[in-house]
């Protein structure tokens, strides 16, 4: 059975499974962590990503899509449900 995880903001009201945090936090380590640092955590000069914008998805998708300052884009990497699926797990955080 797979588990919802129901998380609310100001702005609108995300629902994502587990399974998508999951595979979502798989891609972070393997493509954003290098930067991003591990878990979102000390980022060393790249964008903290726990401060992104909950209300913002279209931005994230392209920023990493087509890359944004020094971050290259990750559209021809990932797909597009790949990249939802980071959304998510950026939405959720490290819990």
């Amino acid at each position: 059975m797979m588990a919802a995880c129901s998380f609310n903001s100001s702005a609108e009201n995300e629902s994502f499974s587990a399974e998508m945090v999951k595979k979502g936090s798989a891609i972070y380590a393997q493509n954003c962590a290098p930067c991003h640092g591990p878990r979102m955590l000390d980022p060393q000069g790249a964008f903290d990503l726990r401060t992104f914008p909950k209300n913002d998805q279209g931005r994230f998708m392209t920023s990493v899509g087509k890359g944004k300052n020094q971050m290259p884009p990750f559209g021809g990497l990932l797909s597009t449900a790949e990249i939802e699926t980071l959304w998510a797990y950026v939405f959720v955080g490290e819990k």
